[in-house]
């Protein structure tokens, strides 16, 4: 497990990365060791997550059909891990046929950390959704923007990460994204969850 210290400089590596800024790369651990701690930002991601699953629960179980809180709350979180991990699955399957098997840790330990500042980003609409239930309209409105402005930073961290230009990062972020979704709305028709419109 990594110290706060280092989960300082992991995240700000990170950040850097989405800026742009290729020497965030220097200020992570990209040993074994640093791959399977990397994921200890699930952990560091938990709160904000947490308060997104709250909000949801609310809002899904409004309807008789979906069952209890506590199992809405739980198959959430089950969706929204197996989003985060699945698709790093899959491309270490096929990072060696696309030619960037070399990046394959350096990508997964900066978008892990990445992943963890960006949900942390969203925690004001998720607050917003959870406080103030009328206010979803704005919730979404605010959802929206910080929405765009992740996929421009996870565009960026991609990018400098894959080392490969624009062409070949665009490539990895479109795929990643799309294995994402692609989890995301299978595992909510299997689960039985429908999140309100």
């Amino acid at each position: 497990m990594p110290s706060a210290a280092e989960i300082q400089r992991y995240l700000t590596g990170a950040w850097r990365l989405m800026t742009g800024k290729p020497d965030g790369l220097l200020m992570l651990d990209i040993s074994a060791d640093g791959f399977w701690n990397s994921f200890f930002a699930i952990v560091v991601a938990l709160p904000p997550l947490f308060v997104g699953w709250i909000g949801m629960a609310n809002e899904i179980t409004a309807e008789p059909a979906a069952g209890s809180r506590l199992s809405v709350l739980l198959r959430l979180a089950a969706i929204d891990l197996s989003a985060w991990v699945l698709p790093l699955a899959a491309l270490a399957l096929a990072a060696p046929l696309a030619g960037i098997g070399a990046r394959f840790v350096h990508y997964v330990v900066a978008s892990n950390w990445g992943s963890a500042l960006i949900i942390w980003l969203m925690l004001p609409a998720a607050l917003l959704r959870l406080i103030s239930p009328s206010s979803s309209d704005l919730a979404s409105l605010l959802s929206i923007g910080l929405f765009g402005l992740s996929m421009v930073l996870t565009w960026r961290l991609t990018n400098v990460v894959i080392g490969r230009g624009p062409a070949i990062g665009t490539a990895v972020f479109a795929g990643m994204f799309i294995a994402s979704l692609a989890v995301l709305f299978l595992l909510q028709a299997a689960l039985g969850i429908y999140i309100p419109g």
